[in-house]
C-alpha cells in the first residue's frame, strides 16, 4: 500500500466536502457543516483564497485531507502555519497516513520559516489527543479559545 501526499487542485472539492462530512459526524456536529461542495471549490481554490488543501491517498484513492493557512505571531515576529483540519477515514487509520499528513505539514512549516505550527483538538477526542502527543505536541491550556459566529457576530458588528 503506497500512501502519498499532494496539493490539492479544485477537482478535490467534492472529495474534501466528503471528508469535511465524515469528520462533523464523527465530531457530532453535522448539522454545523453549512458548506456545500461549491462553497470550498470557490473558497479554497480561488486565488485571493488564505486557505490550502492537501489530500492524503493511499494506492491513487483520496483517504484524507488537511486544510491551512498561516497566521502571524506578533511576538516571534514571524508568521505560523495553522491546520484547520486534519482528517483520515476511519477504515484507513492505522496505516500511518495521519502521521505522514502532520509531518509533511511540519516540513511545509519549516521550509516556510514558520515560527510555530498549531492546531485545536475536542477536549473529548483523546484518540487525537494521544496521536498529537505521540509526536510531540504539546496542549496549550494556558489560552482560550473565543469566538464570535452567526448572529453574534452580526450583532456585535451592527451594535
Amino acid at each position: 500500500m503506497t500512501i502519498t501526499i499532494r496539493k490539492a487542485v479544485a477537482t478535490d472539492a467534492a472529495s474534501i466536502h466528503g471528508f469535511i462530512v465524515e469528520l462533523a459526524i464523527y465530531e457530532e456536529a453535522e448539522h454545523e457543516v453549512k458548506a456545500k461542495m461549491a462553497d470550498i471549490e470557490s473558497s479554497i481554490f480561488s486565488a485571493e483564497s488564505p486557505a490550502k488543501a492537501l489530500i492524503c491517498e493511499s494506492n491513487g484513492v483520496p483517504i484524507g485531507f488537511a486544510v491551512y493557512f498561516y497566521n502571524y505571531s506578533t511576538w516571534q515576529g514571524k508568521k505560523g502555519l495553522y491546520l484547520e483540519d486534519l482528517y483520515i477515514s476511519p477504515k484507513h487509520r492505522g496505516l500511518g497516513a495521519g502521521k505522514l499528513l502532520l509531518r509533511h505539514l511540519a516540513q511545509l512549516a519549516v521550509e516556510e520559516g514558520c515560527g510555530r505550527f498549531e492546531w485545536s483538538v475536542l477536549d473529548w477526542n483523546q484518540p487525537a489527543i494521544d496521536f498529537y502527543q505521540s509526536v510531540g505536541a504539546k496542549p496549550q491550556s494556558e489560552w482560550v479559545k473565543y469566538r464570535l459566529a452567526g448572529d453574534d457576530l452580526l450583532n456585535f458588528a451592527n451594535a
